[in-house]
Order: C-alpha cells, then sequence, then structure tokens
C-alpha cells in the first residue's frame, strides 16, 4: 500500500528500510526517500508501520 501518494513511498519501502538498513525513526526515513517533505500527512502512518515492524523484530528475535 502507498503510505506517502505525493512520492510514491510504500509501506513494503518502510518495513524494508527499516528490516533491512536498520532505520527505525523517521528521520532516518526522511533521509531515504521523500516522505513527508510535501503535504506530510503520511507521517503518522509511517510511524505505525516502523513501530509494528519493530513487533515484527522483536518476534522474529525471540
Amino acid at each position: 500500500m502507498y503510505v506517502c501518494l505525493c512520492h510514491g513511498v510504500s509501506d513494503k519501502k518502510i518495513k524494508r528500510l527499516a528490516l533491512e538498513e536498520g532505520i527505525t525513526d523517521i528521520r532516518g526515513i526522511k533521509k531515504c526517500t521523500a516522505l513527508g517533505s510535501q503535504c506530510g500527512k503520511c507521517v503518522k502512518m509511517a510511524k505505525e508501520i516502523l513501530q509494528e515492524t519493530g513487533v515484527i523484530q522483536y518476534q522474529k528475535a525471540s
């Protein structure tokens, strides 16, 4: 699903950056993508995705 419609950033891209690159905050995602640089409506959803991905990482570790 697209999280940032303005720049075409998907939930898969955010999850991939979190899991493969270790980026776990919005500031890091913004450095790699254009997320939130136009209308900003996507930032809240991106934060939720990062939180969910953190849970996924925790479950994989245990």
